[in-house]
C-alpha cells in the first residue's frame, strides 16, 4: 500500500513523521507523495486541511488519517503516544472507510473568464473590503432574499463546528448530506430584511449567490483566500465527491463534538 505523510513542520511533528515513515517502510509499504492510498496528517486541523487540499483531486482513491500534536484536533483523532499502535494498524489491519460530504463552490465571472471550481472540507466565506456584501440569494432556482451585511459562510456538516458555529450556526451530523448558510452581521431594519437564521440545504438544492454591484470579493475556501472581480455568480452545493477517512476504531461524531467543546479535562 502506498502512503504519504504531511507534517505541521514543528520539531515534534517532524519527528513523528520520520518515525511513521521509517516503520511503515519496514512493513514493505511504499512512500508515495503523488498517488497515496493513505495520507497521514501530523499536526492539527490546519495540517489536515492542507492534506485534504493536496489530494482533493483523488478523493476517491486517498483516505485520510490525522494525528494531533497540539491541542485536540477535530479531524486529527490519534495522539502521539498512540503512534506505534497506529503504525501496526495501518500496516496489518484493513481499515474501514468513513465518508463525509464536502462543499462544491463554482465562481463564474461576467467577462466570460474561466470559472473557478473549489472543494471545501470546512467552509467557504464571502466577504469584501469595499463596504457591505450585497448578494441576491437564489435557492433551487428561485429568489429567496437579498443579503446585506459583512458576508456569508457556507459550511459542510463536518465544518459546521468551525466558523459556522462561531456565527451561531447549527452543528450538523456528517451523515446528513447538506450545506449550511450562516450570516455575518446582516443588516436588518425597516428597509432591508434577511431571514436572520442559518439555512440548511439538502444535497439536491443549489444556492446561487449573485452580486448586485461590481465589487472585489474575498472568497475563502477553508484556509485559502481567492480575490475575484466582476463576479457573476457564486454557486454552492453538496459536491459529488466525498472525503474519505481511514478508521481503525470507532470515534463517533458526537464524541468528537463533546471532547472538543464541552468535556471537562478533569473527567
Amino acid at each position: 500500500m502506498k502512503f504519504a505523510i504531511l507534517s505541521r513542520g514543528d520539531s515534534n511533528s517532524n519527528e513523528i513523521r520520520s518515525k511513521i515513515k521509517n516503520y511503515l517502510k519496514e512493513f514493505n509499504m511504499e512512500y508515495c507523495e503523488d498517488e497515496p492510498e493513505v495520507a497521514i496528517s501530523v499536526g492539527g486541523d490546519g495540517t489536515f486541511l492542507e492534506a485534504f487540499h493536496t489530494y482533493n483531486h483523488r478523493l476517491d482513491k486517498t483516505a485520510f488519517i490525522g494525528i494531533h500534536t497540539g491541542h485536540l484536533g477535530f479531524y486529527a483523532d490519534w495522539t502521539p503516544d498512540e503512534v506505534e499502535k497506529l503504525i501496526i494498524d495501518v500496516a496489518r489491519t484493513p481499515f474501514q472507510v468513513v465518508e463525509y460530504p464536502i462543499l462544491e463552490v463554482i465562481i463564474r465571472l461576467k467577462n466570460g473568464g474561466e470559472e473557478g471550481r473549489y472543494l471545501a472540507l470546512n467552509e467557504c466565506t464571502i466577504k469584501t473590503s469595499e463596504g457591505s456584501v450585497v448578494l441576491d440569494v437564489d435557492i433551487k432556482g428561485e429568489h429567496f432574499e437579498t443579503f446585506r451585511g459583512d458576508g456569508l459562510c457556507i459550511s459542510t456538516p463536518s465544518g459546521s463546528t468551525a466558523y459556522n458555529k462561531a456565527l451561531g450556526g447549527a452543528i450538523i451530523h456528517p451523515s446528513l448530506e447538506s450545506i449550511q448558510i450562516a450570516e455575518m452581521a446582516s443588516i436588518n431594519n425597516r428597509v432591508f430584511r434577511t431571514i436572520g437564521s442559518p439555512l440548511i440545504l439538502p444535497s439536491h438544492h443549489t444556492c446561487l449567490l449573485k452580486p448586485t454591484a461590481d465589487k472585489s470579493f474575498m472568497i475563502t475556501v477553508d484556509h485559502y483566500t481567492h480575490t475575484y472581480k466582476e463576479v457573476k455568480s457564486i454557486q454552492c452545493r453538496v459536491a459529488k465527491e466525498k472525503v474519505r477517512f481511514a478508521r481503525f476504531r470507532p470515534f463517533p461524531f458526537w464524541k468528537r463534538v463533546r471532547d472538543s467543546f464541552v468535556a471537562d479535562d478533569k473527567e
